[in-house]
């Protein structure tokens, strides 16, 4: 079991609250797209807690797919926390997180894992670069508060990327358990921590132009979020600062 577990080359992390509505056609995409790869996969879905019939669907395509995995918190613990349970549950030779809803295809994983190859550690999806193909844009206000964090983002901790939050991040297996592992952030501000750790300890890093369509279902709360997102920016710092992210 363990040699068959180690042929797997590409796992597919996806973190899911809430998600009854839209994890069904998520997951029939992603799965045909990986039967026409010739590499073996996973899809890894972890339900944070959710109140709807989330794991009933997932349940049922794990039943009738055993590429499929189901795992679950008790309660809602926040999308860091249930995408590193994921990533470190994965066997793949290669880790990519996707949000649920699919916003960044699944194709564009070809795109991410040719920067692999040629020797990163880490490719990340980006909305914000010359190539970035954008086909429905997210209303002005969340457009408006994704450029502002990011702005915050490289004066308090990350410089040089120019989108830490598109939800579609592709990692070495090596990387990603010694990155999840320093992990501390719970929620939405999970993504900057895990590059500012990989940026500080000399991982490679590549920002990727991908496709994107906006998913009007956003679970970001705009105030809540925002400045719980502003919280984890300045912990992240004094964390750093104390030495806690040294590998």
């Amino acid at each position: 079991m363990v040699e068959s577990l180690n042929n797997i080359h590409l796992s597919v992390v996806i973190p899911a609250f809430n998600e009854a509505e839209r994890i069904g056609a998520t997951l029939q995409k992603i799965h045909e797209f990986l039967l026409t790869r010739d590499y073996r996969s996973e899809i890894i879905v972890v339900d944070d807690g959710s109140s709807d019939n989330t794991r009933k669907v997932i349940r049922k395509f794990a039943g009738e797919f055993s590429s499929v995995r189901l795992l679950g918190n008790k309660v809602n613990r926040g999308k860091g926390y249930s995408v590193r349970a994921g990533v470190l549950h994965s066997q793949g030779r290669i880790i990519l997180f996707s949000d649920a809803d699919l916003s960044t295809p699944i194709q564009e994983v070809d795109k991410l894992a040719d920067w692999l190859d040629q020797g990163y550690d880490i490719a990340i999806g980006s909305r914000a670069l010359p190539g970035s193909d954008i086909l429905e844009r997210q209303p002005w206000p969340r457009e408006f508060m994704g450029k502002t964090f990011n702005k915050l983002v490289q004066l308090l901790t990350l410089s040089g990327i120019k989108d830490t939050q598109c939800g579609f991040k592709l990692f070495k297996k090596e990387a990603a358990n010694v990155l999840f592992a320093k992990q501390t952030v719970w929620g939405f501000g999970f993504d900057v921590e895990l590059l500012f750790i990989a940026d500080k300890n000399g991982y490679r890093i590549k920002e990727v132009p991908i496709k994107w369509i906006n998913s009007p279902d956003s679970r970001v709360h705009m105030v809540k979020d925002s400045f719980s997102m502003l919280i984890d920016l300045v912990r992240i710092r004094t964390r750093y600062l104390t030495g806690k992210y040294r590998i």
